[in-house]
């Protein structure tokens, strides 16, 4: 099943500019990409980058009727000024960065689902071969000299129980990480932790009975506090809006659509940051969210926001 882009009218109608050069600096399978380049004319051009060689074999096959108007690159938006420099877009239009998995890296077996089982990977860059940011957290940095290119498995093999918890709980907001990193590191002492079932498992059985049963799945925010730190997704994340905001030309525009909560802090910190300095304006009072029609038609998309930053 192909993806389906999220919020796309919303960012077509903001980031639309005749003759406009664009960066996406997640582009998937393409639909973004191709949605702004049809509204803003053959003259315009992209840079597309993506961790995922998967995705970037499915954007170049989508998006070659534009030819020309499109170059695409392996690589982390952690990267955007040198791969965007490199590739001659140094006064942008209209930025995007969508943080949202792909409908493909949960159908396919690379870990990042509980719902099927698979090896516990999840890195998005499978071949290890792209350079990512040094991670925040200290069991992390440790871990990353050691493996650079470290898995949700190793992860889980490596770290100790309260660095566990450190990583549920900041990446995943997760209230009972104690409970679980516990359980974890129990439960390896018998055996090694290689595939999403035992996980889940592990999880819910460490959850209270009371909490196993939610709006959410119990072992949801384990999986996705894993999943950032495995792709180092908030330190890239910050240095991609950096490197974003150097990037946009006078009037040109940054849209980053977040689906939890510590993307979306830190997207509306930045942008009241950046709005601060008086040389850019928040479009967005409060982030743009999908119709309930939209909501109807890709479930997926029901958790997401989009902010928008414009430069003066």
């Amino acid at each position: 099943m192909r993806h389906v882009p999220v919020l796309q009218e919303e960012v077509v109608r903001f980031l639309t500019r005749p003759h406009g050069a664009f960066i996406d600096g997640t582009v998937g399978d393409g639909g973004h990409a191709a949605a702004l380049l049809i509204a803003s004319g053959p003259e315009s051009r992209l840079l597309g980058l993506d961790l995922d060689p998967g995705a970037l074999h499915a954007a170049a096959e989508f998006l070659a009727p534009f030819g020309e108007q499109v170059r695409l690159l392996h690589g982390t938006f952690a990267d955007l000024k040198r791969h965007a420099t490199a590739s001659g877009f140094t006064a942008v239009s209209g930025i995007l960065f969508d943080l949202g998995l792909r409908a493909e890296h949960l159908d396919a077996a690379r870990g990042f689902s509980f719902r099927s089982i698979s090896p516990l990977d999840m890195r998005f860059d499978q071949e290890g071969t792209v350079t990512l940011p040094e991670p925040s957290l200290p069991a992390l940095q440790r871990l990353a000299r050691q493996h650079p290119a470290y898995t949700a498995a190793t992860l889980l093999a490596r770290l100790s129980a309260s660095e566990l918890a450190d990583v549920f709980s900041t990446y995943g907001d997760e209230r009972f990480a104690e409970r679980i990193a516990g359980a974890i590191v129990a439960a390896r002492r018998r055996t090694p932790i290689t595939t999403t079932g035992e996980l889940k498992h592990l999880v819910i059985r460490a959850l209270p009975r009371t909490a196993r049963h939610g709006r959410i799945h119990g072992a949801t925010r384990v999986f996705q506090a894993l999943r950032i730190a495995v792709n180092r997704e908030l330190e890239s994340l910050e240095r991609g809006l950096t490197d974003a905001l150097n990037l946009l030309d006078h009037g040109g525009r940054l849209a980053v659509i977040a689906y939890h909560s510590g993307e979306d802090r830190i997207v509306k910190q930045r942008f009241r940051e950046a709005q601060a300095t008086g040389a850019f304006t928040v479009l967005t009072r409060r982030p743009l969210k999908p119709t309930m029609s939209e909501q109807t038609r890709n479930p997926r998309s029901r958790s997401a926001k989009l902010r928008i930053l414009e430069h003066q």
